[in-house]
């Protein structure tokens, strides 16, 4: 990896010189996440992705919606367009399952262990490319992998100055605007370059609206044996907030209807609040060092600092004055009165510190990289109510709860890959991994919160390939992850334990030409897993819970498929059963032993394929779909809780005309999503409760519930992009 550094010294000529630098520049970069990518042989599961392939169809919906047709992954989204609040599931995992690193800095919110891919807006623009491992994958730092990693790299420097104008418009009003620049290489040594983009949308869902104001700049330095980038992007988002979805009768009579800041006026007419929104900003810091010493010799340092603030904001109404810890009755033209409208906000405003460092040693046989990484997260979390019909004795911004956490996060880690002989090649790696979490003050609900937890976990990772022939390739993998729980598992239950899988993953990769095969089996065995519950906190969090012990076996199937040198299929395919081994639960007063049951959210069936066609060089036209088995919101299989499986197909089309103008090239982008007008739920959530029944032989009943997050039905996005 690191011998490009001096191969432009080899070169003389203008236009040998010019090409390599091109490679040199790129690899350069490359050298960023290193530590947490793996090569095309590895023996993990992984698929790549490049910006080539995210340009055709980034006209503003979110990172996880442009990976939706890879292998085992499901992907949704609150507003049902894209835009917004959007999750990804790889192998059924919940996204808190999912480590996401950028340029190797770890992204996960330090809490809650979820990625807000709302606060990146449109930061798929400002991708070089991006690794999705299935499984727990590499080691990485951050959160631990448990079910998926994705690590994205963010642009390359240019030796070129260039600039890049692109502009999309939508159903549902959705608008994407992005302005892009580089200077190019001055002096052979220095670039600076950046994006300003702003994307707004109504959402498919009522009022569901998302405005996202983005930047992205970047300063690099690069010599034969030096690169050096500082980083800054980040943004602000203001999205509607429509995480409380919908029930079954609303699902059948106006999916679209939105429950978020509903309420009834004096006159008893049906109100909505206009700003019952997520408010939040986020900056991140990143400075990055890439030094080779000699031929065997590099090393990586990254420093980040993050720092994040904004609140929700609602309308309350009718709310009790001691949930706000007020006095609780107030004198009111001679009436005593204990509830109130307000409008309240909550509040997050945190700092987050990371810092990595690593070594790599290569040789003809041997590439090993050692290192580590350490954060630290200081997060206040707190209420204010900014208006009440009835104030008591409050004041403006008086904070109603006030609490802090601070997280601790050191992992060291050594991988190797050793080239045994020409057929087989050895892959290992060593992690430790220390957590500290400590909460002080109070919750939303006025409930002491305190939580002091210290966290040690030993992940190791082993794997051989063996290349069979020039066309095949076999390889076995055995990888272990322990994963903390989150905060919002330790306010449900704070003796909630942290969970472990061992993942299990046998694969054979066949390239013949064009052609490519990859199957890949794998056995994930989890002890404690923390599944999603089905069950909703009053923010829209999901709640888990431990499962004791569970597994999910599965088969993966893809293929590259050139049917004729315009023609090629891109078929994937999984197979998988998802159990906990024994499921107990409360029922009408008793505990009942369910057996084995299904995994909330885990089809049994993800496919995807692409049909892409290209009748001319600058025209591509591809069909794209997607089939999703059924799949339990819930662990124990309640017909309530099912969501039905849906297939849906979109078509993405992109022209380029090259001109000899001022712009280089003009693209033309159009996708039309759900081109079948499938009506289809993506997720939801599944509960139950008690309540007294005298009729009941044990005096109490079990009630059920459940909400749907409908996704868009037909719907398109056209867009135009300049470079020059």
């Amino acid at each position: 990896m690191v011998l490009f550094i001096f191969l432009g010294s080899l070169f003389s000529a203008q236009g040998q010189e010019k090409q390599q630098d091109s490679v040199k520049v790129e690899k350069l970069d490359e050298v960023l996440v290193k530590s947490v990518r793996v090569k095309e042989k590895a023996p993990i599961t992984h698929s790549n992705v490049t910006k080539k392939e995210i340009a055709k169809r980034n006209l503003g919906q979110d990172i996880p919606i442009l990976l939706n047709f890879l292998p085992s992954v499901v992907t949704t989204t609150d507003a049902g367009a894209g835009v917004g609040y959007t999750g990804i599931r790889v192998r059924g995992v919940s996204p808190q399952s999912t480590n996401i690193t950028i340029n190797g800095i770890p992204y996960n919110d330090a809490e809650s262990l979820g990625t807000f891919w709302v606060n990146l807006g449109d930061f798929a623009s400002s991708v070089e490319s991006l690794q999705l491992q299935r499984g727990v994958g590499t080691s990485t730092n951050g959160s631990g992998a448990f079910g998926a990693s994705i690590n994205v790299l963010t642009d390359a420097v240019s030796k070129d100055a260039s600039g890049e104008i692109s502009n999309s418009f939508g159903s549902f009003n959705t608008r994407k605007h992005t302005v892009k620049f580089s200077t190019g290489l001055l002096n052979d040594h220095f670039e600076i370059a950046g994006r300003l983009s702003n994307i707004s949308s109504d959402g498919y869902i009522d009022r569901a609206s998302a405005d996202l104001k983005s930047y992205f700049i970047q300063g690099s330095y690069v010599d034969a044996n030096t690169l050096v980038k500082a980083i800054v992007f980040g943004g602000n988002e203001i999205t509607y907030q429509a995480w409380y979805g919908i029930d079954a009768q609303t699902l059948e009579d106006n999916r679209t209807f939105n429950f978020a800041g509903i309420y009834t006026d004096d006159d008893g007419n049906t109100r909505f609040y206009d700003n019952e929104v997520d408010n939040y900003s986020q900056d991140h810091y990143q400075l990055h060092w890439n030094q080779r010493y000699n031929n065997n010799w590099s090393t990586t340092v990254g420093l980040n600092y993050t720092y994040g603030r904004g609140y929700f904001e609602q309308f309350r109404e009718d709310d009790d004055f001691e949930t706000y810890n007020l006095i609780p009755f107030v004198d009111v033209n001679n009436n005593l009165i204990n509830t109130t409208d307000l409008i309240r906000r909550r509040w997050l405003d945190n700092d987050f510190y990371v810092i990595n460092a690593s070594a790599n040693y290569k040789n003809d046989d041997l590439d090993m990289i050692f290192g580590g990484s350490f954060s630290h997260y200081d997060g206040d979390h707190f209420g204010e109510i900014i208006w009440a019909e009835f104030a008591s004795q409050s004041d403006i911004r008086d904070r109603y709860y006030d609490g802090n956490s601070l997280k601790n996060d050191l992992s060291v880690f050594s991988k190797a890959n050793y080239q045994l002989n020409e057929k087989v090649s050895l892959y290992g790696d060593l992690q430790v991994r220390n957590v500290t979490y400590k909460t002080f003050g109070n919750t939303s609900d006025l409930v002491d919160f305190e939580v002091d937890k210290a966290f040690t976990f030993f992940n190791p990772k082993a794997g051989i390939t063996y290349d069979l022939n020039t066309y095949n390739s076999f390889y076995f993998s055995y990888a272990r992850a322990n994963r903390e729980p989150n905060r919002t598992d330790f306010e449900s239950n704070n003796s909630i334990e942290p969970e472990q899988l061992n993942d299990f993953e046998l694969g054979w990769r066949h390239k013949k030409g064009n052609f490519t095969f990859n199957a890949n089996a794998y056995y994930m065995l989890y002890n404690q897993q923390l599944v999603l519950s089905g069950r909703l906190d009053d923010v829209g969090n999901p709640i888990r819970t431990n499962s004791g012990e569970s597994y999910r076996l599965g088969l993966e199937l893809e293929a590259i498929i050139p049917v004729s040198p315009k023609l090629t299929l891109q078929p994937n395919m999984t197979l998988s059963t998802n159990q906990n081994k024994e499921t107990i639960i409360s029922l009408n007063g008793e505990l009942v032993d369910l057996g084995k049951t299904d995994i909330s959210f885990s089809p049994e069936i993800v496919a995807a394929n692409a049909i892409v066609f290209q009748p001319l060089k600058n025209l591509q036209m591809s069909l794209l779909s997607k089939f999703v088995g059924e799949q339990f919101m819930g662990n124990t299989e309640n017909p309530e809780s099912k969501l039905d499986s849906f297939f849906v197909n979109d078509l993405n089309v992109t022209y380029t005309i090259e001109t000899d103008s001022f712009f280089k090239s003009i693209v033309f982008t159009g996708l039309v999503n759900n081109i079948f007008n499938e009506k289809y739920v993506s997720n939801g959530y599944f509960g139950s409760f008690d309540f007294d029944d005298p009729d009941s032989p044990t005096g109490i009943s079990t009630g059920f519930f459940s909400g749907f997050y409908p996704q868009a039905t037909t719907n398109f996005l056209a867009g135009i992009t300049l470079n020059f």
